[in-house]
C-alpha cells in the first residue's frame, strides 16, 4: 500500500500524544478528523489497539518506537497497513514489522492529507 492507497481507507488508529495541541499526533488526529475519517487515539486517550471498537485499518505510529513497538506487540486486532511517521522508527520496530511480514510504509499521514484526502477527490 502506499500513501494514496492508505488515505483512501476509513478508519485510522493514531498512536502518540494526541491530546497536546504542539504534538505531531495531535494535528494528524485533528486532521484526519476535519477531513471525515473515523479516527481513534491510541497512547494518551486509549491505552490499547486492542480498545478500539469495530475494525481498523490503518495504525498510525506517531510515538516513541519503543512504545509503538509495545502496543503493536499487544495488537489482536486486524488492519490493512502501519504507516511508521518520521522519528517513530528505529531498527528494532523495523526488524519486528518484517519478521511478522506486517504490511508498512514509512511516510507522513499529513502530507497524505494535503495530497490525499479523500473529501479532495471531489475537486480534482
Amino acid at each position: 500500500m502506499d500513501l494514496k492507497e492508505i488515505m483512501q481507507q476509513n478508519t485510522f488508529a493514531v498512536a502518540g500524544d494526541t491530546l497536546k495541541e504542539e504534538k505531531y499526533a495531535y494535528k494528524i488526529k485533528q486532521g484526519l478528523l476535519e477531513h471525515g475519517y473515523t479516527t481513534y487515539a491510541v497512547g494518551k486517550e486509549l491505552a490499547s489497539f486492542n480498545d478500539i471498537p469495530g475494525d481498523i485499518d490503518i495504525i498510525d505510529l506517531c510515538i516513541n518506537p519503543v512504545k509503538g513497538l509495545a502496543l503493536l506487540k499487544e495488537c489482536t486486532k486486524p488492519f490493512k497497513s502501519i504507516v511508521i511517521q518520521p522519528g517513530a522508527e528505529s531498527d528494532e520496530l523495523l526488524a519486528y514489522l518484517n519478521e511478522k511480514k506486517l504490511p508498512y510504509i514509512q511516510g507522513c499521514v499529513l502530507v497524505g492529507l494535503s495530497l490525499y484526502a479523500k473529501d479532495k477527490k471531489k475537486s480534482e
